[in-house]
């Protein structure tokens, strides 16, 4: 057997849960004490290698070595931005290409954002992922895992990772049941709490309210970037099936179920969706919801043609809905010249390296 063969054989750790570790453990000839300890090794030291559980034999980690692994995810591609975003390009273990950002602030919050899917099949017009069309779902380990290595490097250098949102590569609410198992494993293992953690959809109305049914805190995020059912079917052809009624009316449940404020982000593009007109409609549909506007100006992708608002324009836009009683916010767009803005994470190999 190859190296690489022999690699696949062995068992990712992260994949396991306590009582599966417990398991793997006791079969490899271990006391079942070793399990506790190497539980936390993985999440409370975060280590990266088994030579790193100090207090564990030599012949135990060698068993690990031989039979185990701490992830699958390979490392293609670092990036960082002139702001100090992160970009990092995953190739999962079918070859499968993933994008990652972290981006740190200035309150010292250090935020994951992570991807559900290998491209996505939403078909966004002006996002890029949304462009590349869709290439398959992750299961929950692989979206936990993204999460699990910046919090490990992070804890490296006396940090922590304090939010992850779902706002990567994929449409989470397309991969639901594997979404939320990733977000289980945030809370329960790296101890991310729930309102840390927010899912943004584009808007499958179902699952808005599976979601609300969950009993979770976690925060949610619907993209809707327009008002009139034409317009945002052309920029957004999941409004064909859920349009902006049905939306709303499972956006109305999330709240009155949950008490949760939902953010409902708005890519604020010069010319199409920034009058102080469509501020209007949009404070009239959102009147009265517990709600927040994110206003973010348009991060452009090679094959969509808008262009970002102006800020003068998203001024007055802000103003407009505050006279709706809808309160909202400017996101600074971040990581834009290493193309890891919200909307842009795309990833395509040519001559085998991954096209940056």
């Amino acid at each position: 057997m190859d190296s690489g063969a022999a690699n696949e054989a062995k068992v990712n750790l992260y994949r396991l849960n306590r009582e599966q570790l417990d398991d793997f453990v006791t079969g490899l000839g271990e006391a079942g004490f070793r399990t506790q300890q190497i539980w936390e090794w993985m999440y409370s030291q975060r280590v990266e290698r088994f030579d790193s559980m100090t207090n564990l034999p030599r012949a135990t980690i060698g068993k690990l070595k031989a039979k185990a692994k701490l992830g699958n995810l390979e490392l293609v591609a670092n990036q960082q931005s002139r702001d100090g975003t992160e970009k990092r390009i995953f190739r999962l273990s079918d070859g499968q290409l993933i994008e990652s950002v972290l981006m740190p602030y200035a309150d010292a919050r250090m935020t994951a954002c992570i991807s559900s899917q290998a491209g996505c099949a939403m078909g966004c017009v002006f996002c890029a992922t949304g462009q590349m069309g869709f290439g398959r779902n992750l299961t929950g380990g692989e979206i936990f895992e993204q999460a699990m290595i910046f919090a490990r490097e992070l804890a490296a250098r006396g940090e922590r990772l304090s939010n992850v949102v779902f706002m990567g590569m994929g449409e989470p609410f397309h991969n639901y049941d594997a979404s939320l198992d990733a977000v289980r494993r945030l809370m329960t293992r790296l101890g991310i709490g729930a309102r840390h953690i927010t899912v943004s959809t584009v808007g499958l109305a179902p699952q808005i309210r599976r979601f609300a049914d969950e009993g979770l805190q976690v925060n949610l995020a619907v993209s809707l970037h327009q008002t009139d059912d034409s317009r945002r079917s052309e920029l957004m052809p999941i409004n064909k099936r859920w349009a902006i009624n049905e939306l709303m009316e499972a956006c109305r449940y999330y709240a009155e179920k949950t008490n949760r404020r939902i953010t409902f982000e708005w890519a604020s593009i010069a010319g199409e969706n920034d009058t102080v007109e469509e501020a209007h409609r949009l404070g009239r549909l959102l009147a009265g919801l517990l709600c927040h506007v994110n206003i973010i100006p348009l991060n452009p992708t090679g094959r969509y043609g808008g262009a970002p608002a102006q800020a003068a324009s998203i001024k007055s836009f802000s103003r407009a809905l505050q006279g709706h009683g809808v309160s909202s916010s400017v996101r600074v767009r971040r990581g834009i010249d290493i193309d890891a803005g919200c909307g842009q994470l795309i990833t395509a190999v040519s001559n085998g390296a991954p096209g940056l």
